[in-house]
């Protein structure tokens, strides 16, 4: 093929825009997981976010679907995988850890984690190069998010201590850092919709079991209008619509790259803080987001 530099600087370019966008969608996750665990468990929260999704992609992935059926019985193992990490664990842990952490440390250690682990299993397994530029990107962006959570006080980075939660939300790191990484390796021909809705669906059904057992220890849900539209919130744009964007993303950018740009989640958590919680950003907002700003930059840039 051709080698076309403004071709590929365009889908470049169009790779940042679509992980920058699910970024700024996803940052609500983890401040509903924090506002509404005590009122829905949290696997029952992830099974109804993820059966919203199934219900809502149906009309709209069941061509593809069709069209996807030989691929995904042929790839039915890893169909399998990837439900399992992107689906069936990795937001379920992150509600799961919503019972013992504030909102910002759920998002800060998924969002520091899941890159780092992204980039060693890029380089591990499918021989994604780190270069110089990128690795200073890495650290810059880490630097900034480390001064978020310490607030800007050496005295309380030296203090800092994991808590119970923080194991588990470190496992959801994990868990979204090799869902980025198989999804590098999609087999040719599933169209982005069939992946998709196959995934969710597969998924959604390996989570029924954990919620008929949760449902066996917990109150029944007390369900209003706030909880329904938090609900179709979670269903439609954190999972159909920013899952659409990152995994176009992780096909534009690469595994390694694309995974960068969830530092981008505890910033816009801070900003959508001030809005829906009025809450004031300080100076160490400001700090933070040009560290991880700058950091993202200097990952991005091309030789």
């Amino acid at each position: 093929m051709e080698h076309n530099p403004a071709l590929e600087r365009r889908q470049h370019l169009t790779g940042i825009g679509l992980a920058v966008l699910a970024a700024l969608i996803w940052s609500g996750n983890f401040v509903v997981a924090r506002a509404v665990i005590h009122e829905i468990p949290p696997i029952s929260l992830a099974f109804y976010r993820w059966g919203t999704a199934v219900v809502f992609m149906f009309p709209l992935a069941f061509k593809a679907f069709k069209n996807d059926r030989d691929l995904l019985r042929k790839n039915w193992k890893y169909m399998v995988m990837v439900a399992l990490f992107g689906i069936t664990l990795y937001n379920s842990t992150i509600y799961m850890a919503g019972k013992h952490l504030p909102a910002v440390n759920l998002s800060l250690i998924t969002t520091t984690s899941s890159p780092v682990f992204s980039l060693a299993l890029a380089a591990i397994f499918l021989n994604e190069k780190i270069g110089r530029l990128r690795l200073v990107g890495i650290l810059v962006c880490f630097s900034g998010i480390l001064y978020l959570l310490c607030l800007g006080s050496l005295q309380k980075l030296l203090h800092f201590h994991f808590s119970p939660g923080d194991g588990i939300v470190l496992l959801g790191g994990l868990f979204f850092a090799i869902y980025n990484t198989l999804v590098r390796k999609k087999p040719a021909g599933f169209s982005s919709l069939g992946f998709l809705f196959s995934a969710m669906a597969i998924g959604t059904i390996m989570l029924f079991p954990a919620f008929l057992i949760e449902l066996n220890y917990t109150a029944p849900v007390a369900w209003s209008g706030r909880l329904v539209a938090i609900v179709l919130y979670l269903g439609i744009g954190n999972s159909v619509i920013c899952y659409l964007l990152w995994n176009k993303s992780i096909e534009l950018l690469g595994t390694g790259r694309t995974a960068l740009f969830g530092n981008l989640i505890p910033l816009f958590s801070s900003i959508e803080a001030v809005f829906f919680l009025n809450e004031s950003i300080s100076s160490v907002h400001l700090v933070s987001a040009l560290l991880i700003i700058t950091g993202l930059v200097l990952a991005n840039l091309r030789k």
